[in-house]
Order: C-alpha cells, then sequence, then structure tokens
C-alpha cells in the first residue's frame, strides 16, 4: 500500500510577549517590563514606569525649602541622606553660603554610611535574583548595624530629615566616637564575610559572567553613571570630577571594572563600600568641635535665580536643578534621578539574552523606584 504525503508547509512564528511585573518580587519594585521572547531569548524589551509616581517634583513647589527636604527622604528611599545632601548644597550654592566645618564632616559621614547600608541591601537582594538565600541574612545584618546608629543621630532608621539648609539640625550624640568606632571594626569584617561568601562563588560567577555587558561609550551614550557605569571601564566619580562638600580633602580610589557585565556590576559596589569605610576612617580624624549650623534666618529664603548641583548617590550621579523667584518656596525643583537614567540602558542590555538572566541583568542595575517615577 502506498502512503501518499502532503508536502510539508512553512509554519508562520511569532514572537512571545510576556509581562514581567508590576507584582513580580525580582521587578524591586512597582516596575513592569514588557518582553518579546523568541524561544528562551529575549528579542525585545520596553520597560513601562510610573506606577509610584507621587509628584514630588511639583509637590516642592507648594513647601518652605525646610520642608523639601523631606520629600527628597522619599526619592532614594535606601540612600535618604545623600538626598538631603544635594538638595540642601543646591540650596545652599544659591545663597552663596559657608557650611560650618563639623558640619560638612558629619555630613560625609553620614553618607558614606548611607552608601555602605544602600550596597549591603544591593548585596543581600542580588543574591536572592541568582538564587543565594544567605547572602541577604549577611547583608541585612550590617545594615542594620549601621541604620541602628542612624537612629541615634536622627532618630529615624530611614526618613532622617537630619540634613539643614546651612548645616545640621543638631550635634552628634555623644557617645558616637566609640560606637562609630565599634561600627566600623564590624562593617570591616562584614564586607570581607560577604566578600568571601559570594563574590567566587561558582554558581554565581556562571549566573553574573558574562551576562548583560555592555561598553563604556555606549553606557555613556544611555546616559548610565555611578557603579554600572564604573563597571564598564569609565573612571567617572562626581566626588572626584567635580567635587563638592569637602570630598577634596580625602585619598580613595574608584573602582572600575573591565566588561561591563553583571558580576562586574556587583562587584564594583563590594569594592566602594571598602572605599567609604577609608573616607569614614579620614573624616573621623579630620572632624573637630565646632558649630553644626550656619547663621542665618529661620525661614529660608534664597535670592532670584537658578543652579545646578551635581552629587554621588550611591546609585550614580544624582543632581537637582533649582530655580528661585526669592520668596520662601522653590520656584521649580527638578530632578536628575540616575536610576531613572540607567533605565536606559535596559533594553540594551536585554537584547538577545536568555528569559532566564532578565531578573539577574535588572537587578545588578540596582534601581530604586522611588526616584525612577518621583
Amino acid at each position: 500500500m502506498q502512503v501518499q504525503r502532503q508536502p510539508t508547509q512553512q509554519a508562520d512564528t511569532i514572537d512571545l510577549m510576556v509581562n514581567m511585573g508590576p507584582q513580580h518580587p525580582s521587578t524591586h519594585g512597582v516596575f513592569r517590563v514588557v518582553l518579546w521572547i523568541d524561544g528562551e531569548r529575549i528579542v525585545r524589551a520596553e520597560p513601562h514606569i510610573g506606577y509610584l509616581h507621587r509628584g514630588s517634583e511639583k509637590l516642592c513647589e507648594g513647601e518652605l525649602y525646610s520642608q523639601v527636604i523631606t520629600l527628597f527622604d522619599r526619592l532614594d528611599y535606601v540612600s535618604n541622606l545623600n538626598c538631603e545632601l544635594a538638595f540642601c548644597l543646591a540650596v545652599e550654592k544659591l545663597m552663596a553660603l559657608e557650611i560650618p566645618d563639623r558640619a560638612s564632616y558629619i555630613r560625609v559621614i553620614l553618607c558614606e554610611l548611607n552608601r555602605i547600608a544602600s550596597h549591603m541591601l544591593f548585596y543581600g537582594v542580588y543574591g536572592l535574583d541568582t538564587g543565594a538565600m544567605t547572602p541577604i541574612l549577611y547583608g541585612f545584618r550590617e545594615r542594620e548595624r549601621i541604620q541602628a546608629l542612624f537612629e541615634t543621630v536622627t532618630g529615624a532608621r530611614m526618613m532622617h530629615n537630619y540634613i539643614r539648609v546651612g548645616g545640621l539640625r543638631h550635634d552628634l550624640p555623644e557617645d558616637f566616637v566609640p560606637k562609630m568606632a565599634e561600627l566600623m571594626d564590624h562593617l570591616k569584617r562584614g564586607v570581607e564575610e560577604c566578600d568571601d561568601l559570594l563574590s567566587n562563588n561558582e554558581m554565581f560567577i556562571a549566573r553574573t559572567k558574562g551576562i548583560g555587558p555592555i561598553s563604556g561609550e555606549d553606557a555613556i551614550e544611555f546616559g548610565v553613571t555611578g557603579p554600572a557605569l564604573r563597571a564598564a571601564g569609565v573612571l567617572e566619580d562626581v566626588r572626584i570630577s567635580e567635587p563638592y562638600s569637602i570630598y577634596d580633602r580625602f585619598e580613595f580610589g574608584i573602582p572600575v571594572g573591565t566588561y561591563g557585565d553583571c558580576w562586574d556590576r556587583y562587584y564594583v559596589r563590594i569594592e566602594e563600600m571598602r572605599q567609604s569605610m577609608s573616607i569614614i576612617e579620614q573624616a573621623m580624624e579630620q572632624m573637630e568641635p565646632g558649630p553644626t549650623v550656619s547663621a542665618l534666618r529661620r525661614i529660608t529664603r534664597p535670592p532670584k535665580g537658578e543652579t545646578y548641583m551635581r552629587t554621588e548617590s550611591p546609585r550614580g550621579d544624582f543632581g537637582v536643578f533649582l530655580v528661585s523667584d526669592g520668596s520662601d518656596k522653590p520656584y521649580r525643583v527638578k530632578v536628575r534621578a540616575p536610576s531613572f537614567a540607567n533605565l536606559q540602558a535596559l533594553q540594551h542590555l536585554f537584547r538577545n539574552a536568555y528569559v532566564a538572566d532578565a531578573v539577574v541583568i535588572l537587578g545588578s542595575i540596582d534601581i530604586i523606584l522611588g526616584e525612577v517615577d518621583r
């Protein structure tokens, strides 16, 4: 018996659309990205933001300068003090205000501690993103020590409202120096333990080495800053290239990567914690007694004009554009948020990556949705 076979027809194929987020825990907040996949490969990615939008920049126009600081606490809510500092420096620049040395040293110490706390959170949740449970226990142990110290200084664990235009709300507590010395001992051991635990782990390296690479040229084109830019081999840090506050008084290194992949973006942050501890130790040695706030009017009224202030937050180049009309409230406030800018490279990083690597790539950027959406 003969079997007649029909000629084989070429089947049409389409890319499958998959929603990642906004409820997915690995998106680190209410962030959604639509993926078009061909098999296990990502063909195209389309980020969707705005789920956390509060209109913070517009709200600033209806608040006194002293009240705006509380709004900046809620932008990058993992590094609140760095955000407070950026806004206060912008106002002080517009007013040509001299800040007491002691206040500047305290600002640097607390902001660098905040950088370490932020990177410890990244370390822990990035371990989860790559399938490791133990790192978050190590990271949160060290972060909790820093948060406890913040509470003794500012009265709050996160929303500090401590840095003021002209200085600080009040001086350090009397037992700060011994507490700081004890904390530094713990942090030095903690960073080494974290490094030993994860950095050279065989499975972690397999999940991150060569994943989501980006060249320095492409990173600059996309507006990437901070650890993600330095991981691509670009030697750029606002604390060095455009020093603010008293950062020009300290000696510290700038960690840079080679390949701009997920492992480089991770390890640059590990090294940054070591450099932050070096800055803190130098600041503690140089700091002397003195006033912590400048003599100025109770209600801040900068002169008419505009200014722009750049700072190096844990996520990159955090800028504040401020316009004053001479009243006690800002006429306009615009924030250059590094998390928002860094997301511009996401489509490039996702292209042709495996679906399983999407979480690892997104986590390596270390976005905070509070400053993405504002």
